[in-house]
């Protein structure tokens, strides 16, 4: 089984391994692959609030998490942010550097601390070449995260408000859903601010949803970050 290296002195001991396996796009590689992979890793530590990088910074590494939550977001012409994605334990971001070397389209913040291993875009070429059913991968991934920005945009513009709650719900239910007798237990990577800024509404309009879906026994607020779920259904049927 692969285990994960949580801590900044746990992940030099481990010296990337885990993290490289972990990775959906290196899920296919051997020890000797994996190894490989290991020599040529470096890794790095984000705090809660740190930005790891900026639009328009040069984007010539693969990061991979090994531990923690990313939120990557863009601003809007007025100034807002937008939320495009979560990211968590596996997950890569750079995707698009390893085609071309070019800057971030999007920025990237640690929603906790964060622990990276980073390969550069040479060595990773280099694995690629050896490796060539890695692209194959990275298309896989790269269709799952258009799939979702596509929904993103069909609900900002289609949908009303309490579908979109509904809907970010389910895709959090997805990601970080915990099976609890008939209800679901749901840690919640982002503040209310965060929740409202993905799906373009105020925080004072999705707390005063969260509040009546909550007087409705849809679901129990545990907090600013525990939701019960308690009629998935419900929720399911609005999208």
């Amino acid at each position: 089984m692969i285990k994960m290296c949580g801590t900044e002195e746990a992940c030099k001991k481990c010296k990337g391994r885990y993290c490289a396996g972990k990775a959906s796009i290196f899920s296919i590689l051997e020890e000797p692959q994996l190894k490989e992979i290991t020599d040529n890793i470096t890794r790095k530590t984000y705090k809660k609030g740190e930005i790891i990088f900026f639009e328009g910074d040069i984007s010539d590494k693969l990061h991979v998490i090994n531990h923690g939550k990313i939120k990557i977001f863009k601003y809007t012409k007025e100034g807002k942010e937008q939320i495009l994605y979560i990211l968590s334990n596996g997950d890569f971001l750079g995707d698009l550097s390893l085609l071309k070397k070019d800057e971030f389209k999007f920025n990237a913040e640690a929603l906790e601390d964060v622990s990276l291993c980073q390969l550069t875009k040479d060595d990773f070429d280099d694995i690629v070449m050896k490796n060539p059913e890695i692209a194959l991968k990275i298309l896989e991934v790269l269709y799952e995260r258009i799939y979702k920005l596509e929904n993103l945009i069909q609900s900002l513009s289609t949908k009303d408000i309490e579908s979109r709650i509904s809907g970010l719900l389910l895709s959090f239910i997805k990601d970080f859903g915990v099976p609890q007798d008939n209800d679901v237990k749901l840690e919640i990577p982002l503040s209310r601010e965060d929740m409202a800024n993905y799906i373009g509404v105020t925080r004072e309009t999705i707390s005063r949803k969260l509040n009546s879906m909550q007087e409705d026994g849809i679901l129990e607020l545990v907090g600013n970050k525990t939701i019960i779920i308690k009629d998935l259904e419900y929720l399911e049927g609005l999208n």
